[in-house]
């Protein structure tokens, strides 16, 4: 939710009246003062000079725009606690709950009722429980932090646990039991004549489909460790005077200083043909372009941002006008329908397209016209969301409108559009998560040629942690989120777990997604290889981009973070401890961005 902003702290104002026009006009002591009996601030041109190497600082350190947020922040709030208020950090977090384009009425009131009981979930747990079992705790020390939040939670799930157990035992006490009807028969297949050879017209027995199955349970309320883990590690770094991304490399590595970061390769999504696209072609929930590594962040987007335009007036065109025959009418076969698109929430175009080729066209025609080739300048990748596309009536995929595939057809389907389209690198949730049959057979048909990636098809990141296995499905790489109970500790575990195996690791944001650009500095501490921010439209991805673009230039203009990184931490050193000493989080202070985040706020205290 965007708000004109009501506080502006520009640093060359010069018609303002107040401290924040003359940072050190107000400063007095005794070696300063007027009246301190000691010299005074010197000549005008000390003073200004003194000015000016404020003004620095403060650029160097984003004090105008922390200032300006708070401020805001404050007035929207109004807290009965303002100087409390005013020590704060705060952070944003996605909620689990998928979007659903065309969406039915009642399953949209059904999420938003299950949303807030889990927002609400989320504000008692830290008002009451978590703020009580934090107080006295040092924010840096993220670890000790982490397993508070992760035993807190564990207790949670016991209790939801026996809970159930408890219900289900008195359900069963007086329900009573209903026999259900037999299956019908099947008629036996007709018997062949004597002598009759099998023919191409006889029924082949297809192998049934593997069940899904149940959906991983999300405990109510979950998103609170997340976000107080999130905004304790923000905290860290803001009390060091350090970029969070830094702070996160230092957890990352067991506080060996990295002598060099580095930026995730993008991954934008371009055009979206899914299942809820207008169009007939249902298995390209996102063509996603990926540029060259030798390009910087800012640079890809660029390239990126002429490509989307090109793609706008591709839908704009309107269509030629058909040949007219002798007798008047129009001659020919049926003309193409119109293009059309419309912005998604995934940060681009829906396109309604027929054919898996059309949308590979498209690009490929548009980087001809721009002197750029694909599988050079940049490349593809293919979020296919399988398990959007599973018809558990026919146990098939509808790849197409009114076209079906199974499994191992899919397998076909997928190494035909590798050979002819060989800049495509990376696939994404090919099958569903059931079928890992076909997981170990794409895997080894195509392994070597592109990445096979378990984005929805993964277990949650506490699941994988909790098993200790990420190979089901067998894959070449995950997509993690931060999300629900994800503490930034297993962050940093899964990561290490990922890298240990020779996988890739990409951080994707979900699909609820919020304004927080954290996802950022997270994905750069932890050294992934790529990030997937979606499309490069919508408030909420564009912030990501921003962010991403300004670590990138620090990044340049250190060269190496070696000399940075030793200041940061001997800033550290110096500044003053901090306790934790209360958390919390007013309804008042709740504030939903789309349908999918809310904000936490936690107040600190410092310890003389």
């Amino acid at each position: 939710m965007w708000r004109q902003p009501l506080v502006a702290l520009p640093s060359d104002r010069k018609d303002a009246r107040g401290p924040q026009s003359n940072p050190l006009c107000s400063l007095k002591s005794p070696t300063m003062g007027e009246e301190g009996g000691g010299r005074s601030c010197g000549t005008t041109r000390e003073l200004q000079k003194l000015k000016q190497q404020a003004m620095e600082y403060y650029q160097q350190n984003d004090v105008p725009r922390r200032l300006e947020e708070m401020l805001n922040s404050t007035f929207y709030l109004q807290p009965a606690d303002v100087y409390g208020h005013l020590n704060i950090c705060s952070v944003v977090i996605s909620s689990h709950f998928e979007v659903h384009e065309d969406a039915l009425p009642e399953q949209v009131d059904a999420e938003e009722l299950e949303r807030k009981d889990a927002v609400s979930t989320a504000v008692q747990w830290v008002n009451e429980a978590i703020t009580q079992e934090l107080q006295g705790i040092a924010p840096s020390n993220q670890a000790q932090v982490d397993q508070v939040l992760r035993i807190f939670f564990e207790n949670k799930v016991q209790e939801e646990k026996e809970k159930r157990e408890l219900e289900k035992s008195t359900e069963d006490s007086v329900v009573v039991p209903i026999l259900s009807p037999l299956p019908p028969v099947l008629p036996p297949p007709p018997a062949k004549k004597k002598g009759q050879k099998q023919g191409r017209n006889d029924i082949i027995v297809e192998k049934p489909i593997t069940p899904a199955e149940p959906v991983e349970r999300v405990l109510s309320g979950s998103m609170a460790i997340g976000a107080v883990s999130l905004a304790v590690a923000k905290t860290s770094a803001m009390l060091g005077n350090n970029p969070l991304y830094l702070n996160i490399a230092l957890l990352k590595h067991r506080q060996e200083q990295q002598k060099k970061l580095t930026i995730p390769l993008l991954m934008v999504s371009m055009i979206s043909c899914g299942k809820s696209s207008p169009g007939k072609l249902n298995l390209m929930k996102e063509v996603i372009c990926i540029p060259h590594p030798g390009l910087t962040a800012k640079q890809g987007v660029e390239m990126l941002l002429e490509i989307q335009k090109h793609i706008n007036k591709t839908i704009e065109m309107p269509l030629p006008p058909k040949a007219e025959t002798k007798k008047g009418h129009n001659g020919g076969k049926r003309g193409q329908p119109q293009i059309t698109g419309k912005m998604s929430h995934l940060g681009c175009l829906t396109i309604n397209y027929d054919t898996t080729e059309q949308p590979l066209l498209l690009i490929q025609g548009i980087c001809a016209s721009l002197g750029l080739e694909l599988g050079i300048n940049l490349h593809l990748a293919i979020n296919c969301a399988a398990h959007e596309l599973m018809d558990y009536s026919k146990g098939k995929y509808e790849v197409m409108m009114g076209t079906y595939k199974n499994a191992t057809e899919m397998v076909d389907l997928y190494v035909d559009l590798i050979n002819k389209y060989p800049s495509i690198i990376a696939l994404i949730d090919p099958f569903r998560k059931e079928d890992s049959e076909q997981w170990d057979s794409i895997l080894n048909a195509l392994g070597s040629r592109c990445y096979i990636i378990a984005g929805n098809a993964s277990k949650s990141i506490s699941k994988l942690l909790e098993d200790g296995n990420i190979s089901t499905p067998k894959s070449s790489g995950l997509i993690i989120n931060h999300t629900n109970q994800t503490t930034v500790s297993d962050l940093v575990e899964i990561t290490d777990l990922i890298e240990s195996k020779k996988y890739i690791t990409a951080f994707g944001s979900t699909e609820g997604e919020s304004p927080d650009d954290s996802l950022v500095d997270l994905a750069v501490g932890l050294g992934v290889r790529f990030i997937k921010l979606g499309g490069l439209s919508r408030g909420e991805r564009v912030t990501k981009y921003n962010r991403l673009f300004t670590i990138e230039e620090e990044l340049v203009q250190n060269g190496t973070l070696e000399e940075n990184a030793r200041e940061q931490l001997k800033r550290k050193k110096e500044r003053r401890e901090c306790k934790v000493a209360h958390i919390q989080v007013d309804k008042s202070q709740i504030h939903y961005v789309g349908k999918k985040c809310w904000y936490i706020y936690i107040v600190l205290k410092h310890s003389k």
